[in-house]
């Protein structure tokens, strides 16, 4: 199907869309076509291999557990933390595996082979899964690969979905994949992005549905943040990284209680710390469009409805209508991202995560400001030309150290952006589409030290204990 904003913004589990959430996903699939093959009386034993970044700096994210999870038959989308931790409880001391949650087998993390150094043609983060009968035999195979944001695609299947992606946007009143066609699409018919994007979206479904779909993924990154600020303590994982937004959210609440503009960029780092903070603790978090970028297009979400001029003291209803506008325009730009390029920090480093995220919040910002399209558009470019060359050398393979820090400082790099595109009348020397070319080469010519390994930058330079 043609890429759409709940595809770019989806419900899952943290700490990683790529590393968690696709990884879960796949194996979720996996046992849904041996549930549908009529295979699972027949299975006796199961082999899973990770490959590359999966197997590299899967523990720090989570995947093997979320790879058995989603063996059990559980969905990203659907389960929740707490039953994330009954389940990994119940698995770590029974040691007994429910696949498609009806088939016990003895199976446990440890019987996962990694193979860190082993990057598959496709991609990156690949992982294999095979189950045998009684006698040893292959019973069935697939392999499948997490490309980003939790998207995944199966081997051998890559043309069939290419296909299906074509015929699918073929179907839409306006299909873009690149920033110029977005433009051309605007300035034929008068409308905005964020206009743009509703047109696609309510081709299968209706405006309605879209709206309470937005609103509801607003929610869940609200719960997301209030979840966090009710935490206290060290993050999980052996680096010993203090919760800070508990403690910064009471000092603002004391020191600002009435929102004074002046504490507008505090709120903002406050917002993207709680909310990667809690992704960082396996949380329930909404990829935007990943996990370790989770925290950026929620802080600048609340900037807009807090701060700008009128929304403040505006009515539910219109603090809504900016949500789903904000939502919609930041979503047609990170469709360009998808379509272009990646959002896989395995792929083409932070860059495709926190800088993707940026640029989607300035457009975002920059369409509810009152932006045109061209100025939209100009505001997505000055985000992502000052995130290029992200590096993503997360220490301890952990979601941690530098991700929480840097969702607060591509948030505030998203705002600034935004505020400086509407200063200008769209024209510019550098398009979008020239950026989101230069990211994907750039991530393409960066040592894989730097891509989501743990092998290179601050994951080796700094001492983890």
């Amino acid at each position: 199907m043609a890429v759409g904003v709940f595809d770019l913004f989806s419900v899952g589990i943290g700490p990683s869309s790529s590393h968690t959430v696709g990884p879960m996903r796949a194996a979720a699939a996996f046992t849904h076509e041996l549930a549908g093959a009529g295979l699972l009386e027949r299975v006796a034993g199961l082999r899973v291999h990770l490959y590359g970044s999966l197997a590299a700096t899967g523990r720090g994210h989570g995947t093997m557990t979320a790879v058995l999870l989603g063996l059990e038959g559980y969905e990203p989308e659907l389960i929740l933390p707490q039953e994330v931790e009954d389940r990994l409880a119940d698995l770590a001391a029974s040691g007994v595996l429910r696949l498609a949650g009806v088939r016990p087998l003895q199976y446990a993390v440890e019987d996962m082979v990694l193979h860190p150094l082993t990057v598959l043609d496709r991609h990156t983060n690949g992982m294999t899964f095979e189950v045998l009968d009684e006698a040893g035999g292959v019973l069935h195979g697939a392999t499948f690969f997490s490309v980003g944001g939790g998207f995944i695609v199966r081997e051998g299947e890559e043309e069939a979905a290419a296909q299906q992606l074509q015929a699918s946007k073929a179907q839409l009143p306006y299909p873009f994949r690149t920033a110029a066609e977005l433009l051309a699409h605007c300035h034929a018919t008068g409308r905005g992005i964020s206009d743009i994007m509703l047109a696609n979206e309510t081709a299968d479904r209706s405006e309605q549905e879209v709206r309470e779909g937005l609103l509801h993924i607003r929610d869940v990154m609200e719960e997301c943040k209030n979840a966090s600020l009710r935490r206290t303590g060290e993050l999980p994982g052996g680096l010993k990284v203090r919760r800070r937004a508990p403690a910064w959210h009471a000092r603002l609440r004391q020191e600002d209680p009435d929102r004074d503009p002046k504490f507008w960029q505090e709120w903002v780092n406050l917002v993207a710390l709680a909310v990667n903070e809690e992704n960082a603790s396996g949380g329930r978090v909404v990829t935007a469009p990943t996990n370790g970028a989770a925290g950026i297009i929620p802080a600048v979400m609340f900037y807009a409805t807090h701060y700008l001029p009128g929304i403040r003291t505006a009515s539910q209803r219109e603090k809504d209508d900016v949500v789903v506008r904000f939502l919609l325009a930041a979503g047609a730009v990170g469709v360009l991202y998808k379509e272009q390029a990646s959002i896989s920090g395995a792929e083409v480093g932070c860059q495709g995560e926190v800088g993707s995220a940026s640029s989607m919040a300035a457009a975002g910002l920059a369409e509810v400001l009152g932006g045109t399209p061209k100025q939209v558009e100009n505001a997505a470019e000055i985000a992502m030309e000052h995130n290029l060359g992200l590096t993503c050398d997360p220490i301890g393979g952990l979601v941690q150290v530098p991700c929480i820090e840097r969702n607060a400082i591509a948030a505030a790099k998203a705002i600034n952006a935004a505020k400086m595109a509407l200063w200008g009348d769209g024209d510019h020397r550098v398009s979008l589409d020239e950026v989101i070319v230069t990211m994907r080469e750039t991530g393409k010519d960066m040592s894989s030290k730097y891509k989501e390994t743990a092998m290179g930058g601050l994951a080796v330079n700094v001492v983890e204990c």
